[in-house]
């Protein structure tokens, strides 16, 4: 072996396998999914599966089909995002600002920290019916519902991560001179950012669930409604193209949460070596 085999490889760090890029990883989960609805629907024709139990591929395709010709998802769709959106938004910037401001004082942090555990302790789909009646049967107890959901999980998070932010570069502003307002806007917001993008990919299946349970509950539009009067009546393949309409409206939006921090912060995509994931 020569003595500049060592430094090579210093410099060429071993690549990944060529399968292991972006375009290869999209390719092999298309086809895992393509493989998993002909497999349902094979099992299905070769009754292995129940069709009555399960449902098939071909007639959740043929609902999707039919109710997108009449328009009739694209507006449940509509009416849901809308609901969704709203709450996430209300309740994770309410949250987050709500979780950063106790960082000011830690008296008060420590003064509510039991009220919070015991409000987050409770199960949220158990206040829906006392929401629905406080906001009534329209999109304001859906949003309210979402909101419940997310305020929460965005202040404990965004506190968190203010606690947790560096002492160190704290002591030292400090001692510089510098007042308290301009250590929160230098150190204390930029240093909490990856947390608080990290909850947003969280909040938008809790924002999600808010809404489609309020829907569940009382509501003339929505994916929830359609899914409810769908398995009222055993329809299992418009329950199941209920569902899959909400898993790809949650893939996109947390597609969209990604797109995000990849432009917010560019720098903890490249310093973990794999490069912008977008």
């Amino acid at each position: 072996m020569s003595k500049d085999a060592a430094p090579a490889r210093a410099r060429n760090p071993r690549r990944p396998p060529t399968w292991d890029t972006p375009a290869a990883r999209t390719v092999i989960q298309v086809l895992a999914v393509v493989a998993f609805f002909a497999l349902w629907q094979l099992g299905v024709r070769m009754g292995i599966v129940s069709s009555f139990l399960v449902g098939s591929p071909a007639t959740i395709g043929a609902q999707l089909i039919l109710h997108l010709r009449d328009g009739s998802l694209l507006l449940d769709t509509g009416y849901t995002l809308y609901e969704a959106m709203l709450g996430f938004v209300i309740g994770t910037a309410a949250g987050s600002i709500a979780g950063l401001a106790l960082w000011y004082s830690v008296f008060v942090a420590r003064l509510v920290e039991p009220f919070i555990v015991a409000i987050n302790s409770v199960p949220k789909i158990a206040l829906a019916p006392i929401i629905v009646l406080w906001f009534g049967t329209g999109v304001g107890s859906k949003v309210a519902l979402a909101i419940s959901l997310t305020s929460l999980v965005a202040l404990i998070a965004a506190y968190q991560a203010a606690k947790d932010a560096d002492p160190d570069l704290q002591a030292l502003l400090f001692s510089m001179g510098a007042s308290k307002h301009r250590i929160f806007t230098r150190v204390i917001v930029p240093s909490t950012l990856p947390s608080m993008i990290a909850t947003f990919r969280i909040n938008i299946g809790f924002g999600l669930v808010g809404a489609v349970v309020g829907e569940f509950i009382s509501s003339q539009h929505g994916l929830g409604h359609m899914i409810y009067t769908a398995s009222s009546y055993y329809d299992l393949a418009n329950v199941w193209a209920g569902i899959f309409t909400l898993m790809l409206v949650g893939f996109l939006l947390y597609f969209a949460i990604d797109f995000l921090e990849v432009r917010l912060l560019p720098w903890k995509t490249t310093t973990a070596g794999t490069g912008p994931r977008v």
